[in-house]
This record gives C-alpha cells, structure tokens and sequence, in this order.
C-alpha cells in the first residue's frame, strides 16, 4: 500500500508541474481526484534515456521521411544514429530523422539516445518499399473531444499536450483533424479551403511537423460529410456548394463531379501525413479512388476507412487502406444493454465492438490495420458544446479497454483532448511495455480462446515471446486460468506482469490469478532465462 501512495504521490507532483502551466489550459485540481489517482499501475518512467516506439517503419521509394526517435529519460538528451542510408540526416537535440531513400530495400540502423545518467539504443528498420503504416499508428483524433466545432487552438492545444505530456517520447506522434475544418473550395488547385476557425493549415502542418509530430486531415466521398461541412465530391463542376439544412441531410450523396486528386494535391503542398475517409463507405471502387490520388502527390499519407468497412468487402478494401475501420463508434459503456435505444442506432458498447472486431481478425497485417474506434478514456464529449465529462468506463473497463486494443495490434488514437488528461488516464496512454504489446513488428491480431469464468487472447510477438490477456466478461472478481498446452506452449516458463511492469516467476503448466470485474491482467509469457 505505502509504495502505491508513494507512487501516486510522485504522479501528482509531476503531472502538477506539467498540467499546471499557464500555457497548458488544464484544470490541476482534476489531477488530485483520489478515485482514479488510486488506480495508477503503470511505474513512472526512469530519468535514465529508454527508446520506445516503432522498431520498423515502412516508407516509399523518394518520399520525405520523418521519423522522431521516441525516448524517455532526463533532457538534455543527444540522439545519434549509425549506418544511416545515403540521403537521410538525423537531429542530434531533437531526434529527429529526416530525407529521402531512392532505392528500395531493407535498411537497418542503430539508433542512440544519451544523457548525463546513461546510454540507451536500439535498432531501428526502415522498410523502403511499397508499404507504409508498418506499426499501428499511435495519435489523438479531434472528434472525441470537440466534434464539429474543432479550431486551430484545439490542434495546437494537443500537438503541445503531447509532447509536455511526454505522450510524444511514448510513440504518439499524430494530430488528426476531424470534420469541421472546411470551408469551400478555391486556392490554385480548387481544393477545399480551411472555414474561418482555421487560419493557415500549411503553417500549422509546419509548425506541428517541428515539434517531430505529423499532421490529419479529414473528408468524405459524398457531397457534404456526416457533420454537413463540404465533402470531394459535387453535381456542380466547378465543385460549388451550399450546407445542407439540416447539417446532416446531405450525407449519403454522391456527386457526379469527384475532386480528389484537387483535395490530395493541395493536402500535400499543406505537408499532411494522414487522412481521414469518412462515413458508409460502401464502395471498394471509392476507396481505390482516393488511395490513387494521394500516391500520386509522392508523399506518404496514410489512408483510414471510417465509419465503417463492410466485412464482404474486406479482402480488396484491406489491400487499398491502411487502416479500415471495423465498428461503429464506440459508446463509453461496457455492455449493450447500458445503452438507449437512440444511441444504439450508432453506436456500441465495448462488449459489442469486441465481438464485431473479432471478426476482422485475417484482414490484420503490417501496412494494414484493423481498427476499433478511437480510445474512449479520458474527458469526452463536445458534440452539443456541453462541458466535456469523464469517461463511464471504470477503472478496471479502461484496463480491459487499452489491453483489447494493444492485444488486437490496433491504432492507438487518443478519442479525448490530450490537453485535458488526468493522471490515471496518462497513465493508461504511456506504459510502455503495454504499448510495445501494440507496436509488435509482426502485426498480429491476438487470438480469444474461451475459458472457464472468462476469455483469454494470445498474441505471438516478434522475439519468440507471447502476450496474454486473461480478461473477466463477469460483474464479480473470477480466478482465471490459462494453462500452456492449450496455447501451444510448454515447461517452466517466466510471466511478467504487463501493467504493473512486474515479473511474477516461474509457472510450469499454466498460470491463474484473479481478474477484478470487467477487469485484465496483461502479462508477457518467455522461456526462462
């Protein structure tokens, strides 16, 4: 009990220091909030230099890379990297990789990261071919938080959140904007064009690149999106529009007129690295449009099929996007039942995303993700512009919540505004043997086998190991089991407690432990040493 308060207590103190700022816009009196302050597993990271993050990345022939290495530790910290491919320079105070590779290959380089107290380095692959998004991407999305009345300062409020947040120095490293940015159509390119509450996106997409995070943006196929604003397409040939009345009427259409390759065009003169394909795509042949428009810009943007993929189309929607969205969007609950009949319309409970997404499993692969809706902890809302509320997820459901999707080799994005977090949910977002669960180079969707009292997923990792997750569906504390050979494993074998960043021995045949209601425990099963 004491070394929890006195964790705790370290968490406060650094996080007031942090939130407290006046630049940060946060209320430090939430930090203090002893109801989910006593939840806090994840150790506070070491003041020597630990590098985490992507262990491979994957990038196109002659197409701008930057990579920012993601390292914990005490600053001032110098980077270093060796064996770095022709054409490629690296940052020494920021970490920051940068160029171009022409040639297409396999290129493995040793990154360093040091400080007055140690060394720490890793190799790190780049994968210089036709794929990229070789990791789950790890990020924030707008929508969670502010939903169509998303500005400039919220964008800027989480680019500065993630990196005072030391989110950036975990692996997160997008910014995506969702719908609400667009105004009308003009510029050189007849593009769609920024609205009044975002002044210059080519300078915010510099300004957010200069901080090492990356830039996304957000449309549609129809010729108004899910929140009314202009969407790629048009009856009008010059692209003309009017906003529908209601907002929401105009969604569904598709236009006789499409203006991808105008929009794609001027994202990457703007410098944009992700974008955002949005609501009933229900046409591989709209898909292939737009994925042909943004390789033709010669930059690497990656591309999200949201809200949602069909299953029947999946093997050809899954060669095209890097990312497919598999479920409605979440609702901030464990079971269906918790949910009204309206909501039910749109979206699911927990309970109900895991069995949709399961579904999903053989379409998961490295430059190909599967993907749940964004992460529901945290301060959500924003829709209506009442105040932000926490998450109805308990302590033990955001457990379950983050483990699924690290088990599940899903996107990583933050669904609230990272300048509002808390200590616990920070805590949540920035265990880094978690979170190197979800980055796995090998891409696997875990596995559920059924057990008594429970369910279990395994996860096969690249370094021979497997991640097990033995979750409890049950509203009372159940002792759950796992034994070896039903996993095909077999002897004395370590399991290390994931969350708690804690070995917890040796087991022969299996291993069981009790499981607290909608609860996890994550751990990482190896061969003894």
């Amino acid at each position: 009990m004491k070394s929890n308060k006195i964790k705790s207590s370290l968490y406060l103190g650094i996080l007031f220091v942090i939130f407290a700022s006046p630049n940060f816009g946060v209320n430090a009196q939430a930090l203090a909030n002893p109801d989910t302050i006593k939840y806090i597993l994840t150790p506070v990271s070491g003041s020597k230099p630990k590098i985490n993050g992507a262990k491979v990345y994957g990038l196109k022939p002659n197409s701008p890379l930057m990579y920012r290495i993601a390292a914990t530790g005490n600053r001032p910290m110098i980077f270093s990297a060796s064996n770095l491919p022709k054409g490629l320079a690296l940052d020494k105070e920021t970490g920051i990789l940068t160029g171009k590779i022409l040639h297409k290959g396999t290129y493995k380089i040793t990154i360093q990261a040091k400080n007055s107290l140690g060394i720490a380095q890793r190799e790190l692959r780049l994968v210089v071919g036709d794929e990229i998004s070789l990791t789950p991407l790890m990020g924030c999305n707008t929508y969670g938080g502010w939903g169509p009345f998303v500005n400039e300062k919220n964008i800027r409020d989480a680019a500065n959140a993630l990196v005072s947040t030391d989110l950036i120095n975990h692996g997160y490293s997008f910014v995506n904007i969702d719908d609400g940015w667009q105004g009308t159509r003009g510029g050189k390119y007849n593009a769609i064009q920024p609205n009044e509450k975002f002044s210059d996106i080519k300078q915010l997409a510099d300004d957010v690149h200069k901080l090492g995070l990356k830039l996304g943006i957000y449309t549609s196929p129809w010729t108004s999106t899910y929140e009314g604003f202009i969407g790629s397409s048009s009856d009008n040939a010059n692209g003309a529009w009017i906003r529908p009345n209601p907002p929401r009427s105009g969604t569904g259409k598709f236009g006789k007129y499409i203006f991808y390759e105008n929009d794609t065009k001027q994202w990457a003169e703007w410098g944009i690295d992700y974008c955002k394909f949005d609501w009933k795509i229900d046409s591989v042949f709209r898909v292939k449009g737009i994925r042909d428009a943004l390789d033709k810009t010669g930059r690497d943007i990656i591309l999200e099929i949201s809200n949602n993929g069909k299953l029947v189309d999946a093997a050809e929607m899954t060669k095209v996007a890097n990312m497919t969205r598999t479920t409605d969007d979440i609702i901030d609950v464990w079971e269906n039942e918790q949910l009204d009949s309206h909501v039910k319309k749109w979206g699911m409970s927990i309970r109900d995303i895991w069995r949709v997404h399961n579904q999903w499993q053989s379409y998961n692969r490295p430059g190909h993700w599967n993907m749940p809706c964004p992460l529901r902890v945290g301060m959500l809302g924003g829709w209506d512009l009442k105040p932000l509320r926490p998450t109805r997820l308990s302590p033990n459901e955001q457990y379950s919540h983050i483990s699924l999707w690290c088990l599940w080799s899903a996107p990583l994005i933050i669904g609230c505004p990272p300048e509002r977090l808390d200590a616990f949910t920070l805590s949540l977002l920035s265990n880094d043997e978690v979170i190197e669960i979800n980055q796995d180079p090998l891409g696997q969707q875990a596995k559920q086998i059924a057990v008594e009292k429970g369910e279990v997923l395994i996860k096969n990792l690249e370094d021979g190991s497997m991640a097990v997750g033995l979750f409890n569906t049950n509203s009372t504390a159940e002792k759950i089991s796992v034994n070896w050979q039903k996993i095909g494993l077999k002897g004395k074998l370590m399991v290390r407690d994931l969350w708690r960043q804690k070995d917890l021995g040796v087991f022969n045949d299996g291993f069981s432990t009790e499981v607290p209601p909608h609860g996890v425990v994550l751990v990482k099963i190896k061969k003894k040493k």
